[in-house]
């Protein structure tokens, strides 16, 4: 099942072919694009610009997004997931950029996502949105047998945070409502594939705790997982935050040997039909738990993406089958961060994968400075 790079008919706002990424990359049903914000080659300059606030930025990456889709001959309505990264200023200023994907979307209503980020890789960026669409058969946030949650918050009824001050009891407030979603869509846990979740520099002390909530509702094919630290979330008082990806094909988990996951409440891949999930990796030497390449992110991103090439391989699959990446980076890996981008020239299969880079405030080892979080699509 080749994946083929998604190529507009037009798309004037930069040369993407210099990229070691593509626009978005078709692939099975899907379409998956890489993170968009309102960048445009200034021809007079020489340099990438983005101008206007949240609204202009907004209109201008969802018109980015507009184009890739007619490439891949679809529109809006064939939109499953949007992601919204937002940087801190944006979060002030996010209903501006609700109301355009309401403009964007009208009576279609996709799953949205909303990730607070501590910067994007455009410093002057409010927003970089990623989208998967679902290719030659309706959309919906289940469409294809993969299902969508919207971002989860422990915040009762009236908005409030439940549980101040406390991770646990944010955590099983969140799996509590998850819980009731997927009831709702016919579906249980045993059914989920994929848990992302963001935390807040003051939840790393106790961020461990939450291993027996996810044990108590998770299972028995534990789901592939990543967990990135932020400067603050959507709610000002939250700790951490989750979103849930689901199956309705059978999960089968996917690991090449690495006995480190015995003990852990997630899998390296999870397998759903033809579409494998893949837990967020960093340099952990699977054998010792240590970080290799400690203060180079190339090395580190280099080792990273060789036990993503593992993971992919124990499910039969090889590096063609990767069709996106999410790289999260640490302030400290943003001098070289560029030479990731030669790495991955190097690395990865043509068509490029779609791609989304983003600055988070700290990963769960502090020696790593690069998470990959991939997504590859068998045959």
């Amino acid at each position: 099942m080749a994946s083929l790079a998604v190529r507009p008919k037009q798309f004037p706002w930069f040369d993407y072919s210099k990229y070691s990424f593509s626009l978005g990359i078709t692939a099975g049903d899907g379409v998956y694009l890489s993170g968009h914000t309102a960048s445009t080659h200034d021809s007079e300059t020489g340099r990438m610009m983005i101008r206007g606030g949240m609204t202009e930025q907004a209109r201008t990456a969802y018109a980015k997004v507009g184009a890739i889709l007619e490439g891949a001959d679809l529109s809006y309505g064939d939109v499953m997931r949007v992601v919204e990264y937002v940087q801190p200023e944006g979060i002030e200023r996010y209903g501006e950029a609700a109301a355009v994907r309401m403009e964007v979307f009208g009576d279609h209503l996709p799953t949205v996502n909303t990730v607070p980020v501590k910067a994007l890789l455009r410093p002057d960026a409010l927003i970089e949105i990623e989208i998967t669409a679902a290719a030659r058969q309706p959309a919906s946030q289940s469409s294809g047998g993969v299902v969508f949650l919207p971002t989860v918050e422990a915040v009762d009824g009236n908005g409030e945070i439940i549980g101040p001050g406390d991770i646990v009891a944010q955590t099983e407030a969140i799996f509590a409502a998850a819980e009731m979603t997927l009831s709702a869509l016919g579906l249980g846990f045993d059914r989920v594939v994929k848990t992302l979740d963001y935390f807040t520099p003051p939840a790393l002390e106790n961020y461990r705790q939450t291993g027996p909530v996810r044990k108590a509702f998770l299972g028995p094919v534990y789901p592939c997982a990543a967990g990135i630290g932020m400067p603050r979330l959507l709610h000002p008082e939250a700790l951490i935050q989750y979103d849930f990806i689901a199956s309705r094909d059978e999960p089968v988990a996917v690991n090449p040997g690495w006995r480190r996951y015995d003990k852990l409440t997630y899998s390296p891949g999870v397998r759903a039909g033809k579409l494998l999930f893949l837990s967020g990796q960093g340099s952990v030497n699977p054998e010792t738990h240590s970080v290799e390449h400690d203060g180079d992110v190339v090395a580190q991103a280099e080792y990273t993406y060789q036990n993503i090439f593992k993971v992919i391989e124990a499910a039969g699959g090889g590096t063609e089958n990767l069709v996106k990446t999410i790289e999260y980076i640490t302030p400290a890996a943003l001098k070289r961060y560029r030479e990731v981008g030669g790495l991955r020239s190097k690395l990865l299969a043509k068509p490029y994968p779609a791609a989304t880079g983003l600055i988070c405030e700290q990963l769960l080892r502090p020696e790593m400075q690069i998470e990959v979080d991939p997504f590859a699509v068998l045959d």
